[in-house]
Order: C-alpha cells, then structure tokens, then sequence
C-alpha cells in the first residue's frame, strides 16, 4: 500500500493556487523576535550561530537588527553583517529603521564597514487609529516615506517601505503612500498585520489591492507579508498572503516577538514542507528552534505543535495500539501518520508511547519490548495497575521499581 491509497485528501495539495509561485522567507527572529518584552536578547555568539542555522535551512533573508535603536544594537547588526560577507553565506541581510534620518543613516554606514547590500525596511504607521494618536496628517507621512526612501536610494541600497497596521489602514492612504514610496525609489512595499486583526479574507483583499497598486504604477515592485499572530491566525494568513502572490513572507523561531508574537516560522516551514511548497532539508529545523528557546529564554509548551514535547507522545491505549501495529508491519512512515499529520521522522523526530491513566495492554508490552524485559503477563497487569491509579504519565523510574515490587515477591 502507498500513501495516497491510504489517506483520502480534501486538501486537494495539487490545485494550493500557491504552488506556481517563486517566494521567499525572512526570519525576523533577530530583530521583530527580540521586541518580545518577555525574551532575553542573546549573546553575539548566539546570534552568530542562529545565523548560520537560518542558511543550512535555507532560508532567502534575514532582519539583522534595528541598528538606530543604539549602540548595541548597531555593533551586533555590524558584527552579523560582517559574518555574512565573511562566510560568503547566500542569506540576504534587511535592517528596520523608522522613516528618519537617525534610523537610516547607520544602515549605510553598516553596509559600507561590512562591503555588503543590506535592504532598508523603513516602516511607518499608516491606520487611522495611529494617525490620530500620534497627531499625523497625511502630508507628513508623505514627507516621511520621501525622506528616507530617497536616502537609501542615494546610498545605491534597496529599500523595502513598510505601512505598520497595514490590515487596519484606509485603501486611500496605502495608495498614496505606496506611490510616493515607489516614486521615490521602493521596490518593495511590505503589509504589515502589526496587531494581528486579519483573517484569511482580509490578508487576500489586502494583495490584490496591492497588486493593482503596483500594476497603476508600472514599476517592478515587490510584495512583502508580515503578520502577527493576536487571533491565532498568522500561519493560516500567511499561507493566504502566498496564495494570493506575496513574493515574500517573514517569521520568528516560536513566533515570539511583541504582544502574542509574530508568525511561527517553524510551523510555516513545516507547513509549506508538508505542501509541497519548498524542498529544504529541515531536519536542523529542531536543533534552531531549541537553540532559540534557550538562548531567549523561552520554554516550548509541551503541546506545541511538532517540536513540544507531547507533539508525538501518546499514553493513550488505542493510539498507542494503532502505531504498534502500524510498526510492526515494517513501515517507519506507517507509523509516524496513522495518527499524525506531520510525519516525526521528516523532522528528526519519532513516535513516543507512555503509560498512564488511559493506557491498555499494548503500551505496557511496547515499553518491556523496547526496554529488553520479557513480555510476561503478571508485569503487564502490574504496572496497569499502576497506572490506573495514577493521575499522570508513570516515569520509568516508577514502571521498574513496579517491576523490582513484583521481582522480590516471586
């Protein structure tokens, strides 16, 4: 039997209207991800390895920092900048800066010490909502877009415009501000759900505007997504953002960054992997994610998706049934989806089965059989025993000394 023989598809993989497009991603986890006020910004030497992690994955580009927030955030974004040109690694280099001279200026001067292109993304608050808390008119956002983007254009660097709250913004505005941006010099525009308000519908409405925008000015402009993720929807808008044509798309490793985080890149990896959509070897994609908890100090839920630490662990007795009879028929891939939809194997990963409260027969002998103990009927009754009277997953230090009990009373 075969895969496709085995589990009928509603997705319908074939006709994602995603797959003909070109894309690519950037990680924002040095930059957007580090905005979270809950993180620990991590050492050079951490960032440096995260930064050679996102190139073994295959990642297009990265935001190396917001260099005009200080002087440390200056002397890493030059110390990742150097690395880049130094190691010749293939991952494109983007720096935030705020539409003002201040911000702009030491991405200039970065790219010249390291002798490499670093894109701007120069972003601005476009909603009416901001607008009308920070007192902006139209005219001076407008001056504000003219004034930076010229000054990357002048400095021969590429320069990406960033309308903040994108998802919350009046068409009129984003169009006259898009414009003067591609005026100017932008050959990228990025739509940014900076409060996490969009849904799917709304992320397609959002490029198609876009895409006219673009077309009315006859220039080869660029489309970027970047979402957030306050109504759980960031992957699911995403993959929308794809669908419809974005050329490219941004994330962070665990999704952190301000407020609820931003786009889980991890699980967009997964899912674009699983799709179809890209041929990357992500099998380092766990060794990143967990080089980012520790080093920010963030713990992975033990249910979150592929790498928590329940993701393939079962102590239920008819789960754990079907994937012992799933393995013994020989087929790895068998029993990683029989009750999976991510394959553990594909990720470095594999299949767990515990004993606990909700546990049958079949998990207790699949624990004796991977431990080397003979199958005997009283240890089987035993530690079921056990089990049912507890109200969490039994150690293994708890199955043996069951197992020791029933040893000294034979």
């Amino acid at each position: 039997m075969n895969l496709k023989q085995l589990i009928y598809d509603w997705n319908n993989p074939e006709e994602d209207l995603f797959l003909p497009f070109p894309f690519e991603i950037t990680d924002e986890t040095l930059r957007d991800g580090l905005q979270s006020p809950s993180v620990r910004n991590p050492e050079i030497e951490e960032k440096l390895e995260m930064l050679h992690f996102m190139e073994q994955l295959g990642i297009q580009a990265v935001d190396i920092g917001l260099p005009g927030a200080g002087s440390k955030h200056y002397q890493d974004t030059l110390r990742l900048a150097q690395e880049i040109a130094k190691q010749k690694l293939k991952i494109h280099p983007n720096c935030a800066a705020r539409t003002v001279v201040s911000d702009i200026q030491p991405i200039v001067e970065i790219s010249q010490k390291a002798g490499i292109e670093i894109e701007i993304a120069a972003f601005l608050g476009s909603s009416p909502i901001r607008q009308y808390a920070e007192e902006w008119g139209l005219e001076t956002l407008l001056k504000h877009v003219e004034t930076a983007v010229k000054l990357g254009a002048a400095n021969h660097l590429p320069v990406m415009f960033v309308t903040e709250d994108t998802t919350r913004s009046h068409p009129d505005t984003l169009r006259q501000l898009y414009q003067k941006a591609v005026e100017c010099g932008a050959r990228r525009i990025c739509l940014s759900d900076t409060v996490g308000y969009a849904v799917p519908s709304g992320v397609v409405n959002l490029v198609a505007f876009a895409k006219k925008i673009i077309k009315e000015t006859g220039v080869e402009v660029k489309i970027d997504w970047h979402g957030h993720r306050d109504r759980d929807l960031a992957v699911a808008n995403t993959l929308a953002a794809l669908a419809s044509g974005a050329d490219r798309v941004h994330g962070t490793i665990l999704g952190i960054g301000e407020r609820v985080g931003n786009t889980p890149l991890d699980l967009l990896l997964i899912n674009l992997k699983l799709l179809n959509c890209i041929h990357q070897d992500l099998g380092k994609l766990g060794d990143y994610v967990n080089l980012v908890s520790r080093s920010c100090l963030v713990p992975i839920p033990d249910s979150y998706p592929v790498f928590g630490k329940d993701a393939f662990r079962t102590a239920t007795g008819v789960h754990a049934s079907a994937i012992i009879k799933a393995e013994k028929k020989g087929e790895s891939w068998l029993a990683d989806r029989v009750y999976s939809s991510v394959p553990a194997g594909d990720f470095g990963l594999k299949q767990r089965i515990e004993i606990g409260p909700m546990s049958g027969q079949s998990n207790v002998i699949y624990w004796l059989e991977k431990h080397g103990i003979p199958v005997e009927k009283d240890d089987i009754e035993k530690v079921l025993e056990k089990a049912k009277e507890s109200n969490k997953i039994l150690t293994d230090e708890e199955i043996s000394g069951v197992l020791s009990q029933r040893a000294r009373a034979i």
